[in-house]
């Protein structure tokens, strides 16, 4: 589903419908909805579009405070660093140094992501033929994607992406109020139109965060599941709080110096 059919969807939720989808769809697909919405529709209507509205005006001004002064300040500080990967990443491969992508994040806000460039200009056109690699179960429909030793990266990348170095131009972001320092990481469209289907959409009313309850509990471990990532989501989105916040914050580096490419 594109951007488009994202407000489309959004519309059709404000005006009291339960779902949307954009033709064609599989049979397949379109009955599993319905019969989830008949047996779980006092759930469903917990997770409509106007909920996530109105759950956003109840987000901590001390947490929207710590974000602008923390970002802030980091921006300033780490800015020596943030030139010298940019125009490493412009030396070793042709192509933009900053990586762009259409994320959703709270409340299904979509807005441009932003990354140090830790791939092949061409890393889109790969995917297809890695998806038998993908750590997420290897299957088809599976929401996530990670490689081990992705072939994508490059040599520049995997340090980046070792140290999360790649993740720094995110501070925009969370400056610009897109996202937050702690929240739930925001997802590709595709990937979270696959979440709307079901009792997960849940992750979505917490904040879009560079940091969250996943990467500090989950970092390094390759076996995780679909259900175990989606879970933590849920559960932050159910516990968020400041005081949280700067709990998973103090544990964030120690999940960094973990192995992992995220």
């Amino acid at each position: 589903m594109n951007r488009d059919g994202m407000n489309h969807k959004m519309d059709a939720l404000k005006l009291g419908f339960d779902d949307y989808y954009d033709v064609p769809v599989q049979s397949g697909v379109l009955k599993e909805r319905i019969n989830f919405l008949s047996s779980f529709k006092r759930q469903i209507d917990d997770c409509k579009i106007q909920e996530f509205e109105s759950y956003n005006i109840k987000f901590s001004p001390l947490k929207r405070a710590f974000d602008i002064l923390f970002s802030s300040l980091a921006i300033l500080a780490l800015s020596p660093l943030l030139a010298i990967v940019y125009f490493l990443i412009k030396f070793e491969s042709p192509g933009s140094a900053i990586y762009r992508s259409r994320r959703v994040g709270s409340g299904y806000h979509v807005f441009d992501f932003l990354k140090f460039r830790s791939m092949y200009q061409d890393a889109d056109k790969r995917l297809e033929d890695l998806k038998h690699l993908n750590q997420y179960d290897g299957k088809d429909e599976a929401l996530f994607v990670k490689f081990n030793n992705d072939p994508r990266v490059t040599k520049v990348g995997k340090i980046i992406r070792k140290t999360s170095i790649d993740e720094l131009p995110q501070l925009f972001n969370i400056l610009k109020g897109d996202m937050s320092i702690v929240g739930n990481r925001p997802l590709p469209i595709y990937e979270a139109e696959q979440l709307t289907r079901d009792g997960w959409a849940k992750r979505f009313l917490a904040p879009a965060g560079l940091t969250g309850l996943w990467q500090v509990s989950k970092r390094g471990k390759s076996d995780m599941s679909t259900e175990e990532r989606i879970g933590l989501d849920c559960s932050y989105a159910e516990k968020h709080s400041f005081w949280y916040d700067l709990k998973i914050i103090l544990k964030t580096p120690f999940a960094i110096i973990q192995e992992e490419n995220v």
